[in-house]
């Protein structure tokens, strides 16, 4: 723990904002930093999860902590509608409190005497609870980053996707796509060379699919259409950015019974044991919203919501652009990704917070790669995303 710079990057966001907001009490602040959802979430699901709450008073419809793994239901039909062709099945589904949680878990189960690769810029949970779990070496101050860490520098000249030949093996890989910060989504040949590349060094590729549902080209929605990926493969996923849920906190991973250790022991027993220990099981009204969501009438009322989000990116980006600056996602993801060249992201990210009221991420948050870099979410109401267009385009015009 003493190894761990500063507090977690969005709690200290809210600080600064909260500060700002002491400073300039009239002051009407919009808030695109954290990834966090802001539309009613729809009432198809909302009426599975009331339905469930109401049964729990009644005799017949009661049910207490139910299975560590998930409802049977609620993961056949995780398993249907994410991974029909791709063979994976009810029993590698292990529902959860969300992607967040299971990393963690994972983490958990890997220990501390392995080695981790991480996409940099990337998700602060990988890197930080790699340090508590103790797979680290110190924080090197002079490069900002943790030893015994193999950093995969993604930026805009090589596509936001590593290297992989100047990449060092490990145990652990963690790879984000659509990828948080950057909105990139990975190709078909770019996730095949990288599959290849775990398999070729016996490392087990963990990937996170949180965004998959704003991918709007013919980029991959899941690690496991790459041939070869369930023997090297996990994935976990997350209702929260697909139903606009994210209060519910209701997630999944997906451990494919061909991924085995190279003793030939299969990871799933495992994470099995993990989740038995550590976890008593997602709230049942929560996974009667996940089955809600995954009825016909769920599918297209969270696609209306993912494409709310994603006509506010188009609206972020077409500001950003008009004003000249270089913009990266926004079109597989619900973040845009805006550099600032020569420019300390904490600097940018203080300015823009003093002059227009607007809060965002600074890019330094998720890593070294990411300064001159700021990252605005497109999780707000239409609205007030339009009034932050609006004062972007007054102070940079």
């Amino acid at each position: 723990m003493d190894k761990l710079q500063a507090g977690y990057l969005f709690p200290e966001i809210a600080r600064r904002r909260s500060a700002h907001m002491l400073k300039y009490p009239e002051a009407q602040v919009i808030s695109l930093g954290i990834g966090d959802t802001t539309e009613p979430i729809p009432e198809v699901i909302t009426s599975g999860m009331a339905k469930k709450a109401h049964a729990l008073s009644t005799l017949e419809g009661y049910s207490g902590y139910g299975a560590e793994q998930g409802e049977k239901q609620l993961r056949a039909a995780i398993a249907s509608t994410y991974y029909g062709d791709l063979s994976i099945e009810e029993s590698d589904i292990f529902v959860s409190d969300g992607a967040k949680s299971d990393i963690s878990r994972l983490q958990v189960m890997f220990g501390s005497n392995v080695t981790m690769a991480v996409q940099e810029p990337s998700y602060p949970a990988y890197v930080d609870s790699s340090v508590i779990l103790g797979q680290t070496g110190q924080f090197q101050k002079d490069v900002e980053k943790y030893g015994n860490i193999e950093y995969m520098k993604c930026n805009p000249e090589n596509g936001f996707f590593p290297d992989l030949s100047t990449v060092s093996r490990t145990d652990i890989i963690f790879f984000c796509s659509p990828n948080n910060p950057t909105g990139n989504a990975a190709t078909r040949e770019q996730l095949t060379r990288l599959v290849q590349f775990a398999k070729d060094n016996g490392s087990i590729l963990v990937y996170d699919s949180a965004y998959a549902m704003y991918i709007s080209d013919d980029s991959p929605r899941s690690i496991f259409e790459i041939p070869g990926a369930k023997e090297v493969a996990i994935e976990v996923s997350s209702f929260s950015k697909y139903a606009g849920s994210t209060g519910l906190a209701l997630g999944w991973t997906a451990v494919p019974k061909e991924l085995l250790y190279s003793d030939g022991f299969p990871v799933a027993k495992d994470f099995n044991r993990i989740v038995c220990t550590t976890f008593n099981v997602a709230s049942n009204i929560s996974q009667a919203g996940g089955l809600a969501c995954l009825s016909p009438e769920g599918l297209e009322a969270m696609h209306k919501v993912v494409g709310v989000y994603k006509e506010n990116a188009n609206i972020i980006m077409e500001a950003f652009t008009s004003l000249g600056f270089s913009v990266y996602g926004g079109k597989n993801a619900p973040y845009v990704w805006v550099h600032f060249p020569g420019q300390s992201s904490w600097d940018v990210f203080s300015e823009i917070l003093e002059k227009t009221h607007v809060v965002t991420t600074p890019g330094s948050g998720f890593g070294p790669a990411g300064d001159g870099f700021i990252r605005v979410s497109a999780f707000g109401h239409r609205g007030t995303v339009l009034e932050a267009c609006k004062r972007f385009k007054q102070l940079y015009k």
